[in-house]
């Protein structure tokens, strides 16, 4: 479905589904790969900050259990989320477990820019966050990862193109 054709209401509600199934992720009621099995197109595009670009739901769904191995105790509360069309723009953290000693927790914040392709799926998503912040928090924290956890690619092809390149 070409860009900018949907109403924002569809596209904020198929969100709102995904932030709920990642709340029971959390909770441990779901697994990361069925969030990619349920909310992405089958040629769907997922570019992350560490491991990069991943394209079709199945590589998805992989990707998302492979990158979240180990970090079964941190979570990601939903900030705020805006919707135009089919383009889902939310702010989340990426929170660590504990907190500092004035009592506010260990977090850093992530932006995530979608696009919506009807049918309660997307076809597009990016991350974005700062990475070595994330890498000051777990020093900080003294945060550890177990021995689950997966070492993102060396190399990671970071092309945000979207599938059918950009909206005019």
């Amino acid at each position: 479905m070409p860009w900018g054709r949907v109403p924002s209401a569809a596209a904020r509600a198929a969100y709102l589904r995904l932030v709920a199934a990642r709340e029971a992720v959390a909770r441990g009621e779901r697994t990361w790969a069925s969030l990619g099995e349920e909310f992405f197109t089958d040629d769907a595009v997922f570019v992350d900050p560490a491991w990069g670009r991943v394209e079709g739901r199945a590589a998805i769904a992989a990707f998302m259990d492979e990158s979240m191995a180990g970090l079964d105790d941190w979570t990601f509360p939903e900030v705020w989320t805006v919707a135009e069309g089919d383009r889902v723009v939310s702010m989340w953290w990426n929170r660590l477990p504990g907190e500092r000693p004035d009592g506010t927790p260990y977090q850093a914040a992530g932006i995530s820019v979608l696009h919506y392709a009807g049918d309660g799926r997307f076809s597009y998503e990016s991350d974005l966050l700062n990475m070595a912040e994330v890498h000051e928090l777990m020093k900080d924290s003294g945060w550890r990862p177990s021995a689950a956890m997966h070492v993102p690619p060396g190399a990671p092809n970071r092309d945000l193109t979207p599938p059918g390149g950009w909206p005019v």
